[in-house]
């Protein structure tokens, strides 16, 4: 079991981001600022789940004004302009959400189902992990991909997954080393998806892994493999 001050600490940090989710997605359904890009409407609140408060400031500087209702509001008939830094900062948000979405539900699968790979439940959850994100994360760019560039569904998958191959894997390495760390250095014994702590630390992991995807990320916008959100 996990000391009692980091169960604590995991509950303020997950209820915080749920809060997050949930302030998030009422801005978008109930004040009526939709995003002009659809699958960004998931995109924001799924980022709540992992950075929690610092969403929100993202979604307003970033998100909102990609709004056409609030562009209205404001006065805006063209998004303001957006620093470089800030492009790519909803890039891999995007590439994130998908890997987030991944890595909930293959932990809990593997969990389920106790599944192992020589004895370790970690490499199971690794593929796991690994396939059910890229899975999502090809679905997420094909549907911000394909209207962009008008392609078909063939061909839009075969350019989501261009954008999405390198910048997921570049994230997941992030997430898998933080994942190593926790298992084997500062729990051994090995937290589970059923405490608030385990889902704390994946929600550090995907901060990390946020960090090694950014790189990945700069290149394949400056290249025009992926599309600037």
């Amino acid at each position: 079991m996990p000391p009692a001050w980091l169960s604590i600490l995991s509950w303020v940090m997950l209820a915080l981001a749920f809060a997050s989710v949930a302030w998030i997605a009422a801005d978008q359904w109930l004040r009526g600022h939709r995003q002009q890009m659809r699958i960004m409407e998931a995109v924001w609140p799924i980022t709540a789940l992992y950075w929690g408060p610092v969403a929100i400031f993202g979604y307003r500087r970033f998100g909102l004004p990609k709004s056409p209702a609030w562009r209205r509001e404001h006065g805006y008939d063209e998004p303001p302009r957006r620093a470089s830094w800030s492009v790519v900062a909803a890039g891999v948000s995007h590439c994130g959400a998908g890997c987030t979405l991944g890595d909930l539900a293959a932990e809990w699968i593997v969990f389920a189902v106790g599944a192992t790979i020589i004895g370790l439940s970690l490499l199971a959850e690794y593929i796991g992990d690994y396939v059910l994100a890229l899975t999502f994360g090809i679905a997420f760019q094909y549907f911000a991909i394909a209207p962009m560039r008008g392609l078909g569904p063939k061909e839009g998958l075969i350019e989501a997954a261009k954008a999405d191959f390198l910048s997921l894997t570049s994230f997941e390495v992030g997430l898998f080393g933080w994942m190593a760390l926790t298992q084997f250095v500062f729990f051994p014994n090995h937290l589970h998806p059923d405490h608030a702590a385990f889902w704390f630390l994946m929600q550090i992991g995907m901060i990390v892994g946020y960090f090694t995807a950014w790189p990945t990320n700069v290149w394949l916008i400056r290249k025009g493999i992926k599309e600037a959100m």
